[in-house]
């Protein structure tokens, strides 16, 4: 599968596509950017943020970044134009924003910039979610998170893949209440079998990465944790 994946980047990078990320300041969307850059798949990196990062590296060079106000998003349209891919990392949390703060980010933000994205004539869509992710939800996380992946399904993109994560292993520069505990408790259990609750936020990435090379047999798909370990381990890397 190694050897197939190697393939489909080659082939791929001869195409001479371009691709944006969403979020490349969290921890998800950091560890994306790394990727893409290792694989060199992509001739432009743009990243998409309310603020520009700081890279030290040669092979930052190629980045393009776009500073926009996202509650003046229609004010920023040319960022999204002439993208192949997309990548959305972007999120926040109730305890940090507030419920409506959560809401306005993880599917305002999040929904309007995939518009403006099919706008620009981006025909790859790539949207981070969350397990148990559904509309019908009590639950105020997983019916925003379900929401906003119903929303962009209708945008038609020619490829649409959701990704279902359960706990990210990853040491976040940010603490968040609670998600210390539990990231060890399931470290420690995915290092000696595999769990369909947690998963290492590298494998998502790598994940997303060879995705993006497959051609799907459906417009939409959703892969859940199982699915997004199987493809992450596919980079053979």
């Amino acid at each position: 599968m190694a050897e197939d994946m190697k393939t489909l980047e080659e082939n791929f990078r001869q195409q001479n596509k371009s691709c944006f990320i969403l979020g490349a300041s969290g921890e998800t969307g950091k560890v994306l950017l790394q990727e893409l850059l290792e694989r060199n798949i992509f001739s432009k990196i743009t990243l998409i943020g309310r603020r520009p990062l700081t890279f030290e590296g040669k092979e930052y060079e190629k980045l393009v970044q776009e500073v926009v106000d996202f509650e003046k998003l229609d004010d920023h349209a040319a960022a999204f134009q002439g993208h192949d891919v997309g990548y959305c990392c972007l999120g926040t949390t109730r305890a940090k924003a507030g419920a409506e703060g959560f809401v306005r980010v993880d599917h305002d933000y999040v929904l309007k910039s995939a518009e403006l994205a099919k706008s620009g004539g981006c025909t790859q869509y790539h949207l981070l979610s969350s397990r148990g992710a559904d509309k019908t939800s009590s639950f105020l996380y997983l019916k925003v998170k379900g929401q906003v992946e119903a929303d962009i399904e209708v945008l038609g993109f020619d490829k649409y893949a959701i990704y279902r994560p359960g706990v990210l292993l990853v040491d976040r520069q940010e603490s968040r209440p609670g998600e210390w505990l539990t990231r060890k408790f399931f470290g420690a259990f995915s290092s000696v079998c595999s769990t369909s609750m947690a998963i290492p936020i590298e494998t998502v990435a790598k994940a997303m990465v060879s995705n993006t090379l497959i051609q799907p047999e459906q417009k939409m798909e959703i892969l859940e944790n199982k699915n997004i370990t199987s493809l992450g381990k596919s980079a053979g890397k």
